[in-house]
């Protein structure tokens, strides 16, 4: 079964939070690890978090086309998914779980077309976005603004997603998403 669910949603929007539980749920769905050329943040584990790389490591990697998408988010800072892992998940014949930006998200979704199924996770306001974001304790202030800034732009683009989930209350985003993913898994 080759199916792919795409997870995009701003910073701070829940959306790996959500990921999270589906993958307790669902023992045939496995998480594509995407690499990255930034530094770790927190308590993040390189080949589980994400595979942690070089800008130039990142950059040889593009060059031997071993992504199957990838962008540069912010300046310096690149996204990607790897072609090896999309290939490692559906040789286990799982289902792979993408949680990735809003770029990546559009992008995977027209790469993978009907096996695809897109949900954007919508945060219930901007001020509580920002108000997640500081609660994180992950990053600076003008980091956060930055990503607050972003958001505005990311949620401009929902509607190029099959679903758009609005995490308000978790319990209730999570089961709105298991009822989008069943009706997926039943096609």
């Amino acid at each position: 079964m080759e199916k792919v669910l795409i997870f995009s949603a701003p910073s701070g929007s829940g959306k790996t939070t959500i990921v999270r539980e589906l993958l307790k749920r669902y023992p045939q769905f496995e998480f594509s690890i995407s690499a990255t050329s930034r530094q770790p943040r927190g308590e993040e584990r390189d080949g589980y978090d994400y595979y942690f790389m070089s800008n130039d490591e990142f950059r040889r990697l593009v060059a031997e086309d071993a992504f199957v998408e990838w962008e540069e988010v912010y300046s310096g800072t690149c996204y990607g998914t790897l072609r090896s892992e999309v290939e490692r998940i559906w040789k286990q014949d799982h289902v792979i779980l993408f949680d990735v930006d809003v770029v990546g998200g559009i992008n995977l979704r027209r790469i993978f077309g009907d096996k695809a199924c897109s949900i954007f996770i919508m945060p219930p306001s901007i001020e509580e976005l920002r108000n997640r974001l500081v609660g994180r304790a992950t990053d600076s202030e003008e980091v956060i603004e930055r990503r607050v800034a972003k958001a505005d732009q990311e949620i401009g683009r929902a509607a190029e997603f099959d679903h758009v989930v609005i995490n308000d209350q978790l319990d209730v985003a999570i089961s709105q998403t298991v009822e989008i993913i069943d009706n997926f898994l039943a096609k």
